[in-house]
């Protein structure tokens, strides 16, 4: 057992000791191999059944990821272009003045669409036809390219549909075929994730809020304009069988060991695989956005598809990382400075990422 092996697995294990988390996964690979593979915990706490390697766990906005990760595989491949406009593959989407959104504004959360209609109910969520029509006929919050905000369900869709028109196929099934397929984890990294499958899932649950510490939020505030109170991350939503089936690429079904093994074969090969090349890596993780957030009110920085820094630290201390978080506190990233790949996955959803931060640390110390 390597020193950094002991080091995670004995934090992780006080994490699950001492309450504050129920079950969780750390991976991380470096130059293509993986040099830790941790878990502790229980995956279901009502039959005690515990964490293993190989169980997916249900990830709020982590699989973000893999949606950029796929675009980024099919740009490679010559599909479409970065500035190739959406309704060029898809003419539907041009309505309302979007004509001008390209896949460049898609990936880096400038497209001016990022809300939902405030009615969308979780069926509608999982009905792709639905969303996509609403996405059609959703009329631009800025001009594209102009402004930066979280495209919380949107980006899925929208990388999902322009993913569909140039290929045919649903973004879970080239998901499978590009991705996880080549690099040995398709049993481990889903968007729609069939119903046999779902028993394997972690059951989620949510850690207790001190809704006092937020302090009086304004109603009027962007955030609550963007979709309805029904579709903000829980362990409710995020354990019910039709939104774990439908292919809703903000979000991802994965272990920790899939997503950090993606990301590795982003830097480098894994195994012999490499996803795309070292200039095409250049320049989706090259800063594209940043500024406020208009949809929560926060600095952010991205690349094409991926946020620049990590959750935590910032574009400015760690301009050499790159990847997506998920709400309850689940992230997965790379390095491109140190080779690194990292991937934390758990199933008490918390409000902050002080668990990734202290993983992150160790792994660090070892670059």
């Amino acid at each position: 057992m390597s020193d950094l092996q002991r080091q995670v697995q004995e934090a992780a294990d006080k994490l699950v000791e001492s309450g504050e988390e129920r079950g969780l996964q750390v991976a991380v690979y470096r130059d293509g191999i993986q040099i830790v593979d941790v878990v502790a915990g229980v995956a279901d706490p009502e039959t005690g059944r515990p964490v293993t390697s190989d169980t997916p766990f249900y990830n709020f906005s982590i699989g973000k990821g893999a949606t950029a990760t796929v675009a980024h595989v099919l740009v490679e491949r010559g599909l479409f272009g970065y500035d190739t406009p959406v309704a060029e593959l898809w003419p539907e989407f041009a309505r309302h003045g979007k004509q001008g959104v390209t896949v460049r504004h898609v990936l880096s959360h400038t497209a001016g669409v990022p809300g939902v209609p405030l009615d969308t109910t979780p069926e509608d969520i999982c009905d792709w036809g639905r969303m996509t029509a609403a996405l059609e006929e959703a009329e631009l919050w800025w001009e594209p390219g102009t402004k930066v905000g979280y495209h919380a369900y949107t980006f899925g869709f929208l990388v999902g549909e322009i993913v569909r028109r140039a290929t045919g196929q649903p973004i879970s099934q080239v998901l499978k075929e590009q991705v996880a397929g080549p690099l040995g984890v398709a049993g481990e990294l889903y968007f729609g994730m069939p119903a046999t499958e779902h028993a394997r899932l972690a059951r989620l649950e949510d850690a207790p809020v001190d809704m006092s510490a937020f302090g009086e939020m304004p109603a009027d505030l962007p955030m609550f304009k963007a979709g309805p109170m029904t579709l903000m991350p829980s362990a409710e939503l995020g354990s019910r069988s039709d939104y774990l089936s439908a292919d809703i690429p903000a979000g991802g079904k994965t272990s920790a060991r899939a997503i950090a093994r993606m990301y590795a074969a982003l830097l480098g090969e894994v195994d012999g695989v490499r996803l795309i090349t070292p200039e095409r890596l250049r320049e989706a993780t090259a800063v594209v956005s940043s500024g406020t957030d208009e949809v929560f009110g926060m600095p952010v920085t991205w690349g094409l598809g991926y946020g620049i820094g990590g959750p935590a630290s910032t574009a400015e201390r760690s301009p050499s990382v790159f990847g997506v978080p998920g709400a309850g506190g689940s992230a997965a990233w790379a390095d491109t400075a140190t080779g690194t790949a990292f991937a934390l996955t758990k199933n008490r959803l918390t409000n902050d990422f002080t668990a990734a931060g202290l993983f992150a640390d160790l792994v660090s110390r070892t670059s």
